[in-house]
């Protein structure tokens, strides 16, 4: 196989990363892809930095073992804790996820945004970072979205118990004032048909996956990544991994991926790292 159709390789603590790797269906359709859920290990959000690191690390091995030419980090918490590492480690190019307060502070009229995220992003560099470059004169309202993971990777994503918590959450941030809302987790898109329920029609969801799947084919293009043979069928070819069981995935695969394009999938559970 040419080096350039080697397989993107994508992971996440979970099945959070689909709403990535639908983005990049989308804009790279004939790529192949790899996607690593550690399930097994889920959620990372309060777990320690150096514990994440270490299994992004084993992760990274082991898409690089399937030949894997890229690394996309589809995980808000992994990118935070571990993308520096995993960057002067290895040398294949890493995308990880890029906090979107830069757009919203940009774009909001109430100089007031709300981010929903887990622990381990608001605590990563990039999270610190990028606010303080880009939201210095904008009130955030931030909170930490605990349970909500959980939910999703359960399958309860549009339950009555996501709906109160995201209530729980979403509501104080209304009474901030804010006009946009990051979802800093890339589980959280799966919730956003009642996160729509809870916030008022001008408050704009900010979701970053679209964004990082651009990255991923700027930074393609810039290494001569990109693979040029045409898919001449009308399914793109995706191996999914899970250090778990991939009965989540298989269904969000089913009901959130092949609505919008249609996926040749194969699945592997308990994949020992």
């Amino acid at each position: 196989m040419e080096s350039n159709c080697r397989p993107i390789g994508i992971f996440d603590s979970g099945a959070g990363g689909l709403t990535v790797l639908l983005e990049l269906l989308k804009i790279l359709p004939n790529e192949r892809y790899i996607y690593f859920a550690d399930t097994a290990n889920c959620p990372y959000g309060s777990k320690p930095a150096q514990t994440i690191t270490e299994l992004s690390e084993k992760i990274t091995n082991f898409l690089l073992r399937q030949q894997c030419k890229m690394v996309v980090v589809a995980c808000n918490t992994a990118t935070a804790a571990a993308i520096d590492k995993l960057r002067a480690s290895y040398r294949v190019p890493f995308i990880g996820m890029e906090p979107a307060i830069k757009p919203a502070s940009q774009n909001t009229k109430t100089k007031s945004i709300g981010v929903l995220a887990t622990a381990g992003t608001f605590k990563g560099r990039l999270y610190i970072e990028t606010s303080r470059k880009y939201a210095t004169d904008v009130n955030v309202c931030y909170q930490v979205g605990e349970g909500l993971v959980e939910l999703v990777e359960g399958g309860m994503a549009n339950s009555p118990d996501a709906e109160s918590l995201l209530r729980k959450y979403i509501v104080p941030m209304m009474d901030c004032n804010i006009d946009h809302l990051v979802l800093g987790c890339t589980h959280y898109p799966f919730l956003r048909p009642l996160i729509e329920k809870i916030v008022t029609a001008d408050v704009t969801i900010v979701d970053p996956a679209p964004a990082v799947a651009l990255q991923t084919k700027r930074v393609a293009e810039q290494n001569g990544l990109t693979c040029h043979e045409k898919n001449n069928t009308k399914q793109v070819q995706v191996d999914f991994y899970s250090s778990g069981n991939t009965y989540v995935l298989r269904s969000l695969v089913e009901n959130y991926i092949n609505p919008c394009i249609q996926v040749y999938a194969t699945y592997h559970d308990d994949v020992s790292l």
